[in-house]
């Protein structure tokens, strides 16, 4: 291969990669990933039903009626299309709140985690040395506690509300990814580009933020996309014993717990909230190890299967290499 040609397929790949990558990502997903696009698909209808739940519910989520027999434990009707629950409030109504609250906390405890992941990766693995030696210290000893020993008690300190979980979610799912971060980090810090920036006098907190943290990104996604299920299940958990999300909030996990009290009279209580997180968690865990298979290097085998991009260089190359010899 000529030097000509080997600096037209780096230019055109540099060009054209950044442009191509979701597109290329999401026929990938599509083509070699049913399950994942399956997935996409839920968590692309969660994102609409919580922002478009004003328009989306029939009620509001505590919108009760006259707690007459005929209202209270309603079973599935015209006005009430999975019942009312034992306020008389629609069950149905409270399910799409409930998906706003999942959106909100799924999409916020991923943001956090992974914030709080990365500073703490970055930091220990670019640093090394007896800093993270102290730092990977602190990581093991915040492991050895059961993760919902921590919420619970992280959440009988703080009291309950959206924020108090997300914060407590964040900081425990952060500090338990940052070794994602950490690992990722060491497998770059000796490449050239970082020894070049060391060598011309870059401060640290430059190579970390513009030569690092761009080369970290498929980790950071995958951290991000396999935390949001894992935080909205784990919101459900603590709501269900009673430390998450207060009423009249409509909390997944508080509807089933509140269904329970009443499962043999009125069945629907907690099946459908139960229905709803279970949908939403396996689409959320599909789609997050669907991202995981495309983006994590030792499975991609390299450039050429992550799009069409190299194929069709080479192909143009070849051409112009028979047109050189020809003429």
């Amino acid at each position: 291969m000529s030097e000509d040609a080997t600096g037209l397929y780096a230019g055109q790949l540099s060009r054209e990669k950044p442009r191509r990558f979701l597109v290329d990502l999401t026929v990938r997903l599509v083509k070699e990933k049913p399950l994942g696009t399956v997935g996409a698909v839920i968590v692309l209808i969660l994102l609409i039903v919580g922002i478009c739940a004003p328009l989306l519910a029939p009620y509001g989520y505590a919108d009760g009626f006259s707690v007459t027999r005929a209202v209270r434990l309603a079973p599935m009707s015209a006005d009430h299309w999975l019942g009312a629950d034992q306020l008389g409030r629609d069950v149905l109504s409270r399910i799409i709140w409930g998906a706003q609250i999942s959106m909100f906390v799924g999409l916020g405890v991923s943001t956090l985690s992974t914030v709080i992941s990365a500073l703490i990766g970055l930091i220990s693995g670019y640093l090394g040395g007896k800093t993270d030696l102290v730092i990977q210290r602190i990581v093991d000893a915040w492991m050895c506690f059961p993760g919902i020993f921590i919420m619970i008690t992280l959440m009988a300190l703080v009291g309950p509300g959206i924020p108090q979980v997300i914060i407590v979610l964040g900081v425990l799912y952060g500090i338990t990814g940052s070794r994602t971060v950490r690992s990722a980090v060491i497998g770059i810090k000796g490449n050239v580009y970082l020894e070049a920036a060391r060598a011309i006098g870059a401060p640290t907190r430059t190579i970390l933020f513009r030569h690092v943290l761009p080369n970290i990104m498929a980790p950071l996604i995958i951290v991000f996309t396999s935390r949001m299920g894992a935080a909205i299940l784990a919101e459900a958990s603590i709501s269900f014993l009673g430390y998450g999300i207060p009423e009249p909030f409509p909390s997944w996990g508080g509807m089933i717990n509140q269904g329970r009290r009443y499962f043999s009279d009125a069945l629907h209580l907690a099946i459908w909230p139960g229905v709803a997180l279970s949908i939403v968690v396996w689409g959320i865990n599909m789609f997050g190890d669907a991202i995981r298979d495309l983006l994590d290097p030792r499975l991609r085998g390299g450039l050429g299967r992550y799009s069409g991009t190299k194929k069709k260089l080479a192909k143009q190359m070849t051409k112009r290499q028979k047109a050189e010899q020809t003429g």
